[in-house]
């Protein structure tokens, strides 16, 4: 599920349209305007008519120096790259990578620690009690916005039971991200990690963290260590391809846009990784 919608807004007069946009602009098609809000060189905000508008004049700059450059011939990937390259050093990079968190959906058995034989059992109503309540949370846990609350105490509340519940706390975690709640998230996917660091979701989450603040090197590493985890996990190799994209290693991240083409095929992003994997 995707928590990174626009914001609803009621536009201003001097607002400009996608359709006025695509209609001034010749050179520019629709999933240009799309690859540009993907790699956070422009950020429209939604009308309430559902339309998509351009009020800023940064995203009108970005879009028109685009128009120029793919009327002179030069393809969208070459476009992309010198933007993004022109952005460098600067404090443009505030935006949400719009990547789906990753989502722990079932319970897992966990293994018995070390030594476990001399150690006190846990309680097993405990247990069970924990894991009923971080199934009633995920219930709650729809995507929809006005349910974040409740999900998210069912989740605190799974964790007063069992504060070593790893599902519970990358799923919590998933909520805070969706409220802009960066470092609350942050610190509960590094105790997923710390707790169970084969859990890849935990590593792909937070790579996603790291890219948001800019991070990339880091965010690279996070990703990396979800595709060791989960190598066919297609959305982990877009956006380490994206990442890498972003600190100007082209070579490294043709393998995972060649990569996503592979294991998603029909996916939302196929055109863009062709045209970067060639």
């Amino acid at each position: 599920m995707d928590y990174s919608e626009r914001r609803v807004t009621t536009t201003s007069p001097s607002s400009t349209s996608r359709r006025q946009l695509l209609e001034r602009y010749t050179h520019v098609r629709e999933d240009h305007l799309r690859y540009m809000q993907k790699w956070g060189l422009i950020r429209p905000e939604s009308g309430e008519d559902g339309e998509s508008y351009y009020a800023s004049f940064p995203d009108l700059a970005v879009i028109r120096q685009a128009d120029e450059a793919l009327g002179e011939g030069v393809s969208i990937r070459a476009v992309l790259r010198n933007l993004l390259a022109s952005r460098a050093g600067q404090l443009a990079f505030d935006f949400r990578i719009e990547a789906p968190p990753a989502k722990v959906l079932q319970l897992k058995r966990r293994e018995a620690p070390p030594l476990a034989a001399f150690m006190d059992p846990a309680p097993a109503d405990a247990a069970s009690s924990a894991e009923d309540l971080f199934h009633a949370a995920a219930a709650l846990d729809d995507g929809d916005p006005a349910n974040f609350e409740a999900a998210l105490r069912a989740y605190r509340r799974a964790l007063e039971r069992d504060p070593n519940l790893v599902p519970a706390l990358i799923n919590l975690a998933n909520i805070h991200y969706a409220r802009d709640e960066i470092a609350e998230a942050q610190a509960l996917y590094d105790r997923a990690i710390a707790l169970e660091p084969d859990v890849f979701e935990s590593h792909f989450n937070l790579g996603n963290i790291f890219h948001d603040l800019g991070r990339y090197a880091e965010a690279q590493a996070c990703y990396r260590d979800a595709l060791k985890l989960n190598p066919e996990y297609a959305d982990a190799h877009f956006y380490l391809a994206v990442t890498l994209e972003k600190s100007g290693q082209s070579r490294d991240a043709r393998l995972h846009w060649r990569a996503y083409q592979q294991l998603a095929p029909t996916g939302e992003w196929v055109d863009l990784a062709k045209e970067f994997s060639d």
